[in-house]
């Protein structure tokens, strides 16, 4: 899912959400052959650490927002499961998406596709940031502030025959999450200063953790055992990453400036993660931690030795990527490690049979009987 590579701003980009990117590492190839930049000791460190940071956040936060996504009623915040079904089919379409986008970059321009990218990831940055902060700014808010409901409704038909084709509640609060998203949305369209970029990044990964859940471990390990060799495959085997991720320009990694102590804000060399790095091993983690809970013995340990799992994926990625200074697909790491260490947990506990028959309802399985018990009370 990751490459590492050293790139000008200008040319900072990444490949597709649901599985690639790239980490830049120093003194790796350059796309400016006229100058090579060679980072300090203390920048790397400052640049990776911020990475390692900035990438278990969403991590964190995504997966305990998700065991209260899976228990909404509300169908804005209800969760996106993925079955075994997906996972196996989801390597091969994004092998597909990445070889295509490869082929339009080859035959259009760059720039013209890199603008409608640019403003279609604005609207759905905002979205999502909005989505992000929504939480936080409940608890903001005084009690006393005016907070009124709002409802966005769109109907097909009329009579017996109308159907609702869109039916979104919201309220101020979420009015002025929406605003301050897209003042940050105008910043990252106008500007695609890296600080921007990174916000809408933080917010699609925490999104992603959140929202897609697997409906088990058995699938969970499908999806990621897939994309393994999805993308050590087309890491080592190909160019077509590498060609795509430095054409591809959308909010969709986290970067750090190895030369932010040398220039400040307005640095331009930097170490590069993909959100796919996040997201992918995210959501196995976060469906862990629902795992936890489902036990119900006040204790998260799956969680915590997949997150530390994770840590260890990630910190040994960027060793063997430093010291060999060459790409690295971060998955080949981080799947061992995020899928191990769990199972080596449960071997000890002896739990390892109830973790992989544990087994979550899809919304759309869990929403009919809600309704109907619903209904028998209103006949009542």
């Amino acid at each position: 899912m990751s490459e590492v590579e050293q790139v000008p701003a200008t040319e900072a980009a990444a490949a597709i959400l649901d599985a690639l990117n790239a980490t830049d590492s120093n003194g790796t190839e350059a796309l400016n052959a006229t100058a090579k930049f060679v980072a300090t000791p203390e920048g790397t460190a400052l640049a990776y650490g911020s990475l390692v940071f900035m990438a278990l956040l969403p991590i964190f936060f995504g997966a305990l927002r998700s065991v209260s996504c899976s228990k909404s009623k509300n169908a804005a915040d209800m969760p996106e499961t993925i079955t075994s079904r997906d996972a196996a089919r989801f390597p091969i379409i994004a092998s597909c998406t990445l070889f295509g986008l490869y082929l339009f970059f080859k035959v259009f321009s760059q720039e013209y596709i890199n603008l409608l990218l640019s403003v279609y990831f604005f609207v759905l940055g905002v979205l999502a940031l909005s989505h992000t902060m929504s939480p936080l700014m409940s608890r903001i808010f005084p009690a006393s502030f005016p907070n009124k409901q709002y409802q966005l409704l769109f109907t097909q038909g009329s009579g017996e025959a109308k159907e609702e084709i869109v039916n979104y509640e919201f309220d101020t609060k979420n009015l002025v999450c929406l605003l301050i998203s897209s003042v940050v949305g105008v910043w990252y369209l106008l500007k695609k200063h890296w600080i921007a970029n990174n916000l809408f990044g933080l917010a699609f990964a925490l999104n992603g953790v959140e929202l897609l859940h697997l409906n088990n471990v058995s699938t969970g390990c499908i999806l990621l055992g897939g994309l393994f060799v999805y993308d050590v495959f087309w890491v080592f085997g190909t160019n077509v990453m590498v060609t795509v991720a430095k054409s591809f320009e959308a909010p969709i990694k986290l970067v750090f400036p190895q030369d932010l102590l040398e220039k400040g804000l307005e640095a331009s060399n930097f170490a590069m993660l993909g959100l796919g790095d996040i997201v992918i091993p995210g959501i196995f983690i976060a469906l862990l931690l629902r795992f936890d809970v489902s036990l119900n013995k006040n204790s998260k340990t799956y969680f915590y030795s997949s997150f530390l799992a994770y840590i260890f994926g990630l910190g040994l990625t960027i060793f063997v990527m430093h010291t060999f200074k060459h790409a690295q697909p971060a998955l080949l790491y981080l799947v061992p490690a995020c899928v191990g260490f769990p199972v080596i947990v449960a071997l000890f506990k002896g739990e390892l049979t109830e973790m992989f028959r544990y087994e979550e309802s899809s919304p759309e399985e869990t929403r009919p009987k809600e309704d109907s018990s619903e209904s028998e009370k209103k006949h009542q």
